[in-house]
């Protein structure tokens, strides 16, 4: 017998850990998830920020950044982000 897990519970036990957030643009972040809520916007810390040009991968560091549920595309709990 298996049990169901919706996604918001999932991204719920996802609190307080590592998350990797691919964007729906050339972007990526990873950082720990402080919170989010029913739209999926979440609130990350320590964050890292992925972006994808012609010239190759940026990385920027950022102390908090706020992300809009309606541009994510996937998130992957306990990852540290694309391969260096």
């Amino acid at each position: 017998m298996s049990t169901q897990v919706l996604p918001l519970e999932l991204i719920d036990k996802c609190i307080g850990s590592q998350i990797w957030v691919i964007m729906k643009s050339e972007r990526e972040f990873t950082g720990k998830l402080l919170g989010f809520d029913d739209f999926v916007n979440m609130v990350l810390d320590d964050v890292t920020e992925f972006e994808y040009t012609p010239t190759g991968r940026k990385e920027t560091k950022l102390k908090q950044t706020l992300l809009n549920g309606n541009n994510i595309c996937m998130l992957v709990p306990g990852s540290s982000g694309p391969s260096r």
